[in-house]
């Protein structure tokens, strides 16, 4: 059965923030005794609900007579609330306020006050140049082609027409350059969301047919800005993607190095440099850079000082994700679970108050179960675990689907859980078997778990454990397995069975080596 979408003005008045709702509220009631008093009750009684019911609308509202058709009614309410979203957020941003010159162009032309629609045009091109803001310069362009034209040229000559004609193209080269650059990006990250890191020559190969373009071959290429943070951005992708971290790096540092030159280009986009930000903390991370980490959630925390303007409820919720996400990270590499510990109820209770989209909340389930598990409390450990694992919305071909099951069988194992044990390796054959992607790691992990339910005494598992290690060692060398290494740290957990020590004890003993 397929799931029941909620209503359209539910979802509207739900997604408001209280400064919206209570704007709203206020235009409304300037006519307080007229038809939108109506729509503020109704606005009132939907925004109350915790699940949309037209059944309850129609018992409150059955004797008002605005309320006879109900769609027509709520129609109403949904554009009203539009055009008071529409005058509160009119200075939002800067394609807000170019609209709002243009428009104003648009008058002046329509009232003959030509040399005032041009002078609100001047202002309006002035702006958009600055901030590059292509597309409405080519509207830009049409009011001066009218303008142009309104008195048959007069006062014209070839040399203006010829300046409107090499502008366009100017500006439709800049508009295309970067559609090319975008299309080069989007087609490399389908291949990392679906796929996931390179793990393969066949892999690599895809990863190498995309990146081999002409417009690649020079940051030149790029024709504006926002173009050279594809190059930028392109280049950084696809050496994350195939374990390239230090390249990757550098191209991280070079995204920084542009936003923060070009601050008034970049200021109403705070996604890219909390995105650029949020790259740049993992990639410090995985190359033990601790002091840069600590540098860079920083600056990744004082987002909302700096890039007020474009700051939005989505934004809140990224930041969150994103800087709890890094912190706990960091905690897990440097071995400090105590104070992963310490943050995990203050996780919890954003992952309650925000929608958290399912690649972001699944990171939360993994790194928390590996929290718990350090801290040898391995109940708590396969609760988070199973959290993610029952999540059906994961695709099932993401890695960190993968690893949970390999992680889930280790808790069960260091829970004493054989009887469960058989069942979850069978269980996790298959799903690797159709996933087509199984590789070495997979099939050494998972005959080890056959060798282990087979060990007869201390001696056979320990031997077992060694053997494992040495698997796993040289599985670490390998370009395209290192990977799994950064969801969990297997050799360590092989050694500190061998030794037998606590997870985090040897974790913090390799620190300090």
């Amino acid at each position: 059965m397929s799931k029941k979408v909620p209503d359209k003005l539910f979802r509207l008045i739900h997604s408001c923030s209280r400064s919206e709702k209570r704007y709203f509220k206020i235009t409304a009631s300037h006519n307080a005794f007229g038809e939108n008093s109506n729509y503020v009750k109704l606005f009132d009684a939907i925004d109350k609900m915790d699940e949309y019911s037209e059944d309850n609308l129609s018992k409150l509202f059955k004797k008002e007579s605005f309320y006879k058709n109900p769609s027509i009614a709520k129609n109403r309410l949904y554009e009203n609330i539009l055009r008071s979203l529409d005058a509160f957020h009119a200075k939002s941003s800067v394609d807000v306020e170019l609209r709002r010159m243009l428009h104003c162009a648009e008058i002046l032309f329509s009232k003959s006050m030509y040399e005032e629609s041009q002078a609100a045009l001047d202002k309006a091109k002035k702006t958009a140049t600055r901030y590059e803001k292509h597309h409405i310069l080519l509207d830009i362009s049409k009011w001066e082609k009218r303008l142009m034209e309104r008195d048959s040229y007069a006062g014209k000559g070839i040399d203006d027409v010829v300046q409107l004609l090499d502008s366009d193209n100017l500006l439709l080269g800049k508009i295309s350059n970067y559609a090319e650059f975008w299309n080069i990006k989007s087609r490399l990250f389908l291949l990392l969301n679906k796929k996931g890191k390179v793990r393969d020559q066949g892999e690599l190969k895809n990863f190498k047919k995309i990146i081999d373009n002409t417009l690649l071959k020079s940051e030149k290429k790029a024709l504006s800005y926002e173009t050279l943070y594809l190059f930028n951005h392109i280049y950084s992708a696809y050496f994350f993607g195939i374990g390239d971290y230090q390249n990757s790096y550098l191209y991280i540092k070079k995204h920084l190095a542009l936003i923060e030159s070009k601050t008034e280009i970049f200021s109403e986009e705070p996604n890219k440099y909390f995105a650029v930000l949020s790259n740049m903390i993992y990639l410090c991370t995985q190359l033990r850079k601790f002091n840069e980490v600590a540098f860079y959630l920083s600056k990744l925390k004082s987002i909302p000082e700096l890039m007020e303007r474009g700051m939005t409820e989505d934004m809140e919720i990224k930041l969150f994700s994103s800087a709890f996400s890094a912190e706990l990270s960091l905690y897990i590499q440097t071995g400090e679970f105590d104070k992963a510990l310490q943050i995990i109820p203050v996780i919890e209770e954003g992952m309650k108050k925000f929608t958290i989209n399912t690649v972001r909340s699944s990171y939360f389930n993994f790194n928390i179960a590996i929290v718990y598990f350090a801290a040898g409390n391995y109940s708590a450990a396969l609760k988070w675990i199973n959290k993610l694992l029952n999540d059906n919305s994961i695709e099932a071909n993401n890695d960190i689907h993968c690893f949970s099951r390999i992680l889930n069988l280790i808790i069960h194992l260091e829970m004493g859980n054989n009887e469960v044990i058989p069942y979850t390796l069978k269980s996790t054959y298959r799903y690797l078997d159709k996933r087509n992607r199984m590789y070495r790691f997979e099939t050494v992990f998972l005959q080890f778990i056959s060798q282990y339910l087979k060990a007869q005494n201390n001696q056979q598992l320990k031997s077992i454990y060694q053997s494992l290690k040495h698997d796993l060692q040289l599985l670490s060398k390998d370009p395209f397995e290192k990977v799994v290494f950064e969801y969990f740290d297997f050799n360590v957990w092989a050694e500190s069975k061998i030794i037998n020590k606590s997870f985090a004890e040897v974790i913090k003993a390799h620190l300090k080596n």
